[in-house]
């Protein structure tokens, strides 16, 4: 938990410290379009802890839980990747939220810990892929080779 905690607190600093450094410079529809994006995320993942914690209460299984959680994060976090590129017109970040939403739903059909695995090997290995391809589309908008 501790760990969980620590990533968590660091990577709301530095996405909030990126967020404001990009607010620089940008006209009043741009900032909006960002914040409107920021308060998404909240109002996902405020949405996800309402319907897994009334789900898993109404049904008295709170085991479900430990399926609902991961796969809902990355439903949520894929459809928010689909909103900010088709916004930002950014198709890694699109096809990235596609790949996370569809992977993260589908997993749901697989017993632990083929459940685990495929969220583990799919989801991460689309975020490491996406990694080295975004480290190349931000040198294709620069002019660098």
């Amino acid at each position: 938990m501790t760990l969980l905690g620590a990533g968590l607190a660091a990577g709301t600093v530095l996405a909030t410290l990126a967020a404001l450094r990009a607010q620089h410079g940008a006209t009043t529809s741009e900032v909006l379009s960002a914040r409107l994006l920021g308060a998404a995320w909240i109002a996902g993942f405020t949405a996800l802890f309402l319907a897994i914690t009334g789900l898993t209460s109404v049904l008295d299984a709170p085991e479900l839980q430990s399926v609902l959680w991961p796969a809902g994060s990355g439903l949520i976090v894929g459809l928010l990747y689909i909103a900010e590129g088709a916004v930002r017109r950014n198709v890694l970040h699109y096809g990235l939220g596609v790949r996370l939403a569809l992977t993260s739903t589908a997993a749901l059909w697989l017993d632990a810990p083929a459940f685990f695995w495929t969220l583990a090997l799919a989801g991460g290995g689309a975020y490491a892929l996406a990694t080295a391809l975004e480290h190349r589309r931000l040198r294709s908008l620069t002019g660098h080779p």
